[in-house]
């Protein structure tokens, strides 16, 4: 009879495991996204009612607690899950660390749920994206470019707390909230004379242009398929094996209008280019927060405050 149960139980195991790594489901899972998909949800869920409902913060530790949800006088604007106590400091706060739930509303507990369940669920997805190109036969690059939004996150979230010693200096969860954190990061950093934050805004500023340019050549240099009172969508098959626009033509084009070399001739170092654009940019933004966290000013052409 044991055995029989034992391989019974293993068979359900075998079972499960196929069916997390299997590519074949409708939305893949993968062992990144057992740990990605209930974190994501605490996250989600907290942050929802923690918007909605949650009590002021005594954000600074000085008995003048801040609002931030919308049932207490918020908007959509100006709402924020307000960041967790000065008086907390760097200590992890879980629900059960607090004499009361009233004392964890007050001292801003559903920001430190809300950013740990954050970051470890979008550093499980950025792990999903590897672990789905493997099961592919993929390069791993997906994953790569998507580490940075992960390290942008994890600068302003993370990074920046534990560099200025409370996670009251993180970014607040709200519209209003981020451009606060933008104004009071630049008043006591002087970040925007850092090379590393001039990088990324070439990142961010420059991936736009060269998505706008190369979407705008891509749609004037289509293969013509279809008549003039169709939509040129139509003309497109997806797993076509042909070329649906010509980019010989799109590199004659751009050739001429500024010159030759500007233009791509090879579309593969070409996609390499858009990607790794913005992704570098953004990478220096997040390393150029992180050694501004402890107060490494200097790097800013002496312009530190």
């Amino acid at each position: 009879m044991t055995t029989v149960l034992q391989q019974s139980n293993t068979s359900v195991w075998s079972q499960f495991c196929n069916w997390v790594t299997s590519t074949n489901n409708r939305l893949y899972v993968g062992w990144f996204g057992v740990l990605m998909i209930p974190t994501l949800l605490a996250a989600t869920t907290c942050f929802i009612i923690a918007f909605i409902a949650a009590p002021p913060v005594d954000i600074d530790g000085i008995r003048e607690p801040v609002a931030g949800s919308l049932m207490y006088g918020n908007n959509i604007i100006s709402g924020a899950v307000v960041p967790s106590s000065n008086a907390i400091g760097l200590h992890f706060y879980p629900i059960w660390e607090a004499a009361s739930l009233d004392e964890w509303l007050y001292n801003g507990g559903p920001y430190q749920l809300v950013v740990f369940h954050f970051l470890i669920g979008v550093f499980a997805y950025m792990g999903r994206e590897w672990e789905l190109s493997y099961r592919l036969g993929m390069r791993p690059w997906i994953c790569v470019a998507y580490s940075a939004p992960v390290a942008a996150a994890s600068a302003v979230f993370l990074i920046y707390p534990i560099g200025q010693g409370s996670f009251s200096d993180g970014m607040p969860l709200g519209i209003s909230g981020t451009f606060n954190f933008m104004f009071v990061f630049q008043a006591e950093h002087n970040i925007l004379m850092h090379p590393f934050h001039m990088l990324g805004v070439a990142g961010v500023f420059g991936g736009s242009l060269f998505s706008a340019m190369h979407g705008s050549l891509v749609t004037s240099s289509l293969v013509r398929e279809t008549t003039e009172t169709e939509s040129q969508n139509y003309g497109y098959k997806f797993g076509q094996e042909e070329e649906t626009y010509n980019i010989v033509a799109a590199h004659g084009y751009f050739g001429r209008l500024i010159f030759q070399y500007a233009s791509f001739n090879n579309s593969r170092s070409l996609h390499f280019f858009l990607g790794a654009w913005p992704v570098i940019g953004i990478w220096f933004t997040a390393l150029g927060i992180s050694t501004m966290a402890f107060n490494l000013n200097g790097f800013n052409f002496n312009q530190s405050i």
